[in-house]
């Protein structure tokens, strides 16, 4: 298992859009993504659940990912996050 703490560039958060990209990223991998932000985790291959959690511009959230690619998949979902999820 790998894990990465990130802050939420994106200024409208994770709603419908950046959510969108975060779950269609996520389903590219094996491995099990989930972030955590407080002490809620979240599956971040459900667009419900990630819409669910009501992230917000600067929350931290720290993502983990488990198996085969989880070293790849944890790069991606990080990278995402620091890009602004490109909004």
């Amino acid at each position: 298992m790998v894990q990465e703490k990130v802050i939420i560039k994106n200024p409208t958060g994770l709603q419908l859009y950046p959510a969108g990209r975060l779950c269609e990223e996520a389903m590219k991998y094996q491995a099990s993504i989930t972030f955590r932000k407080g002490n809620m985790i979240v599956n971040a291959k459900s667009l419900l659940a990630v819409l669910g959690a009501s992230i917000r511009f600067g929350d931290e959230v720290e993502f983990s990912c488990d198996g085969e690619d989880e070293k790849e998949a944890l790069s991606a979902m990080t990278g995402l996050i620091k890009e602004g999820l490109d909004d």
